[in-house]
């Protein structure tokens, strides 16, 4: 079986290129993305967040799975990899990219419930996933990536994943899957 995603959202060439332009190397993975975009089309209507905007290829592919009536908020610190997201995926009017350090953003949102998330960086997986997990709605579905060791990890990053692993099956508000292909991910549910 060839599991190479059969499509990508058209914005993706681009921003794989302005990814390689700025070095970065952290963006989603096409076999995540496509899953992110099959199981956000569950939620129609629905109210996403991903954490860890990047340059985009998450936000894009979520944005593929999405329908007409759902909405993205994009969480990223960095402002100069987030303007690429912004440049090709900003004149969507169902995302709202905001630059700020996802942890505070957690700690200080009051909206409504998510029906998703999507989980791309540190907050929400190693430290906050409490007040994530608050924040999502019963029914609603957790994935985070990034498990499986990566070349631009930092020499104390496997300890982190390590301790998050151990801690997942004790967070009983979420039934959980851990799965070892891709970039490595956590697909979960709310209960």
């Amino acid at each position: 079986m060839d599991d190479t995603p059969a499509r990508s959202p058209a914005t993706m060439p681009a921003i794989m290129s302005d990814s390689a332009a700025l070095g970065f190397e952290m963006s989603c993975e096409p076999r995540t993305g496509a899953l992110l975009a099959t199981l956000v089309a569950s939620k129609p209507g629905g109210r996403i967040l991903e954490l860890g905007t990047g340059t985009g290829a998450g936000a894009a592919w979520l944005l593929d799975g999405m329908d007409a009536d759902a909405r993205l908020i994009s969480i990223e610190i960095d402002r100069a990899v987030q303007v690429v997201a912004s440049m090709h995926l900003g004149s969507d009017q169902r995302v709202t990219f905001e630059t700020t350090d996802a942890h505070t953003w957690l700690c200080n949102y009051q909206g409504e419930p998510f029906d998703f998330v999507f989980v791309d960086c540190r907050p929400g997986k190693f430290h906050a996933l409490d007040r994530l997990l608050d924040l999502l709605r019963i029914g609603g579905l957790y994935v985070a990536d990034d498990l499986l060791p990566q070349p631009t990890w930092p020499d104390d990053h496997q300890q982190r994943v390590d301790g998050f692993l151990d801690r997942l099956p004790r967070v009983s508000v979420l039934r959980a899957v851990t799965m070892a292909w891709s970039s490595g991910l956590v697909v979960g549910a709310r209960v």
